[in-house]
């Protein structure tokens, strides 16, 4: 059970610059695939296992903290 989550935390990375998200949900209302969730800190974090990288939070991310490399 623990590996699972340990294998969970280490999907939960993405392109997020943390010093930039002010953690005001936009990206995560966008998202089609429910890829993105807030850390302990109130940041954005991106599940690179569920992300499809379609831009959608990018493009919404009023302070462009998100960069999407397709």
């Amino acid at each position: 059970m623990a590996e699972n989550k340990k294998l969970q935390e280490n999907n939960l990375q993405g392109p997020v610059d943390k010093k930039c998200c002010i953690g005001c949900g936009t990206c995560v209302a966008i998202c089609p695939v429910e890829a993105i969730v807030f850390d302990d800190n109130g940041k954005a974090q991106i599940d690179n296992e569920k992300c499809i990288r379609c831009g959608a939070c990018q493009a919404s991310c009023p302070v462009e903290a998100i960069k999407i490399n397709r």
